[in-house]
């Protein structure tokens, strides 16, 4: 998965503002404690960073996202 489309799935499911503050300051304990930004900084591949937050958000990503 691009980038593009993993931020352009994270704000469809959340809003783009509401998405922005998840991948600032939500910490997830699939990433291993880090947040979306910091995993994505550190160099973890884009689908593992999705699985993560559809993990972790599984009511409020629509199946076609997943």
């Amino acid at each position: 998965m691009r980038l593009t489309d993993f931020w352009a799935r994270l704000e469809e499911a959340f809003g783009p503002d509401y998405a922005a503050s998840i991948a600032r300051d939500q910490v997830l304990s699939q990433l291993g404690g880090r947040t979306i930004e910091q995993a994505l900084r550190s160099g973890e591949q884009t689908h593992v960073v999705w699985r993560a937050v559809v993990a972790a958000y599984p009511d409020r990503v629509p199946a076609r996202l997943r």
